[in-house]
Parts: C-alpha cells; structure tokens; sequence
C-alpha cells in the first residue's frame, strides 16, 4: 500500500463532470496540499445530466465542463482532460480502453482514482451505466493495457508512449470499501468544489449537510474521532 508521501502522481478517471467532486475531492485536496501533481480525466462532458434544457444542444457540456474547471481550482488541480464520449452511452469498448491506457501512459501516475464497475445494491447513485463501464474500462487500462507494450501498439510507435506501470487503484461508490482518507481539514475545499457544480448541486437543499453527513459516516466507520470526516474507497494493488 502507498504512502501518502509515495503518491507524487494522480490520474482521476471518470465519467461525468462532478463525480470526483462527490467521490473523491476531499482526498484531491490533500494529495494537492502534499505536493502530489493531479490530473482529471473526464470521459463525458455531462452533457445528459442537469435541469436547465434551456442549454442544451451542446450548452450544457460547455457549462459543465467550464464548473469542473472550477471545481478543480477548488482542490489545486489544473490539468484536465476531456475525452468527448457521449453522456449517457459510455460502454466498456476497446476504444475507450485505449484512450484512458493513452492518458495513462502521458501522466504516469503512480496512483489511479476511478468509480467502481460494480453496482451498488445498497445506494444506487454511484451505479450508472456510464460510471460503472468507465471503472472498468479504466482497470482494463490499468491492467493489462497500459503496462504492457503490445497493446494498443500505436501508442508507442505513432504517439511515442511507453508501457507504464500503476501502483494502486482507488475505487469510489462501492459497497465494500477498505481504505479511508480522512478529510476533515479539506472537507470545506470540497463542499467549494462540488458548490461549483452550480447545473448539478444548486437544487439541493441543505448539501453542506448532506455531505458532511455521508463523510461523518465513512469517518465512524475508519474509527477516526467524533467530528472527524473521511472519504471511502476500495483500494486495489495493481503493481
């Protein structure tokens, strides 16, 4: 398992604008504030998701793309990248395999944050089609894909990429989780984050609460202190 101080790059990998901000920006915050180098990867612009249809036909996936631009600043990261598949049709296909292996292979984080390809059976959030073929696109990057140089041999002879190995894999919205980050000094960087998701957020009524109550749960499950937040995840060894 990582240390903290081992974790110098990170590539988050999810389907929608807004889904590390729920999963995962908490724990961003804190490996930004470490001094870890931070990369989103959104396989989707949202663009099937929020409330205003006065802004579709392509507004929708400028906006959303323009708040998790935003959202990111919250936590300290810049570098984003979006890949452009259709909100809504994500499957688990070859293509998008390559292109998260690609990704991959261009960071070369040691740590990789992506959705579970599960569903949950206990909250049904977390288990879109779309997240859930995205989780298991991104493992199939992760493993085999982007260590090994015969796949997608185009991206070492056209794109110059070499085979690049990730450590760890951190799994967000599953319903076994085993690794705990604790947030509670970034939980206020996250509530901004997710703030920024004005199209998604701003219709819920109290999502300060709601969020520290869903944080203080995975906390008392850590058996970190009363009054203490933390992020879940399943933590899969992947070197």
């Amino acid at each position: 398992m990582l240390d903290e101080a081992d974790i110098k790059k990170v590539l988050v990998v999810v389907a929608h604008p807004d889904d590390i901000d729920f999963g995962a920006a908490g724990t961003v915050a804190r490996l930004t504030e470490a001094g870890a180098e931070v990369t989103y990867c959104l396989v989707t612009d949202g663009d099937a998701g929020g409330f205003d249809r006065a802004v579709d036909n392509g507004g929708m996936a400028a906006l959303r793309r323009a708040e998790q631009t935003a959202a990111a600043k919250c936590v300290g990261v810049s570098d984003l990248r979006f890949l452009g598949y259709q909100d809504g049709a994500v499957e688990q296909t070859l293509g998008l395999r390559r292109d998260i292996a690609r990704v991959i292979r261009q960071v070369q984080p040691d740590l990789v944050i992506t959705s579970t390809p599960e569903r949950n059976y206990t909250r049904i959030s977390p288990s879109h089609p779309d997240h859930r073929a995205v989780g298991g696109a991104t493992l199939d990057a992760v493993y085999p894909d982007a260590r090994n140089p015969y796949a997608f041999p185009e991206l070492l002879a056209d794109e110059g990429l070499e085979a690049w190995t990730v450590r760890e894999v951190w799994l967000t919205g599953g319903m076994t989780p085993n690794h705990y980050v604790d947030v509670t000094s970034t939980v206020d960087r996250k509530i901004a984050a997710l703030r920024a998701h004005e199209s998604q957020t701003s219709h819920i009524p109290d999502l300060d609460g709601m969020i520290r109550g869903m944080l203080s749960g995975h906390a008392a499950a850590a058996g970190l202190p009363e009054g203490s937040y933390a992020e879940a995840f399943q933590l899969v060894i992947t070197a």
